[in-house]
């Protein structure tokens, strides 16, 4: 997959068929359309191509919303690494800026959609809207089909309900918790990424030292606050910037997201505890991999309750994280 995000400098696309959306968490409602996507460039020996944008459009359109951010379920890095596995031809990322915003919807047609893309397949929703004030639609697409020939396609409606109702279930289950909810929708063990950072060492003290990450990116959607069992990767960036992870070793273990009650802590912390690991990894880049909700978060008596209680949750951890492994053997 090619990966383009200047747009003054795209290559001709050969008989593209083209696809827009933000494809947040590329989950399988998104794998559906890309199938679709990729079936139709093959039968017209063409490109697929998907355009995406960054940031999101609603960050630039309702930047006053700040009392209910949205939180995404991929970095664009992420996104462009998910994609990468369904073998696309090209990704296309769309600055996305109030001036691009503010073209009409026949200029977004003909200026961008036909100048730049040359498309011969546009895979689109019936409910697409596009230009300003959101004035374009699957209508207006098909009115200019003769006018810069090329053919609009449909995506089919059970298709784009399936990939509404999922991008909703996955945020709010993994919001409650309901971490085989949110998997399943996605077809993947949700992840995301982070800093080790240093922390109080009560981890340590109470016998259980825990990895502690700083997600960079805010508008990253963290799971609700619990303990949960992870397996996760330990790993450094690619050379020359370019987006991914390198894997520079594989654990388990057990996660803790919350304000930590017993010790009255009042900001968010997310803490790992690696299984069978005493290196230090101040620093490095990690990635989690969530796989079950074990319990809510509790303020306990004393530390030694909380140790007790750590124990217990190790054990089911360790449990549940075995036989899934052993499953997908």
């Amino acid at each position: 997959m090619q990966v383009h995000s200047d747009t003054s400098n795209l290559p001709f696309f050969k008989n593209a068929a083209i696809t827009i959306g933000t494809f947040d968490g590329v989950h399988s409602g998104h794998v559906q359309i890309i199938h679709q996507l990729k079936k139709e460039a093959q039968q017209n020996n063409g490109e697929s191509v998907i355009i995406t944008f960054d940031p999101h459009p609603r960050m630039v359109l309702n930047p006053h919303k700040v009392q209910t951010p949205i939180k995404l379920l991929n970095t664009l890095d992420e996104k462009i690494e998910l994609l990468k596995k369904q073998e696309i031809d090209h990704l296309v990322i769309i600055p996305f800026t109030q001036e691009f915003a503010n073209q009409s919807a026949e200029e977004y047609i003909a200026d961008f959609l036909v100048s730049k893309f040359h498309p011969q397949t546009i895979i689109i929703g019936y409910d697409h809207r596009f230009g300003k004030n959101r004035t374009g639609d699957y209508k207006l697409l098909e009115k200019f089909q003769a006018t810069y020939n090329y053919k609009v396609k449909e995506i089919p409606e059970h298709v784009l309900h399936h990939v509404t109702i999922s991008s909703t279930k996955i945020r709010q289950a993994l919001f409650e918790g309901d971490i085989k909810t949110a998997n399943e929708y996605l077809g993947y063990d949700y992840f995301f990424e982070g800093r080790v950072i240093d922390g109080n060492k009560l981890g340590r003290t109470l016998g259980y030292p825990t990895a502690n990450i700083q997600i960079n990116n805010e508008n990253k959607l963290v799971p609700g606050n619990g303990i949960y069992a992870v397996s996760l990767s330990i790993g450094n960036e690619p050379e020359n910037n370019e987006p991914g992870f390198i894997v520079i070793s594989s654990h388990e273990g057990m996660m803790s997201i919350g304000f930590r009650p017993t010790i009255g802590g009042s900001n968010i912390v997310i803490e790992v505890n690696i299984f069978d690991f005493d290196e230090n990894i101040y620093n490095r880049k990690i990635r989690v991999y969530v796989k079950k909700f074990l319990r809510l978060e509790e303020k306990f008596d004393s530390l030694e309750d909380l140790k007790a209680q750590i124990a217990k949750d190790k054990i089911n951890a360790t449990d549940f994280l075995r036989i899934k492994n052993r499953d997908s053997n």
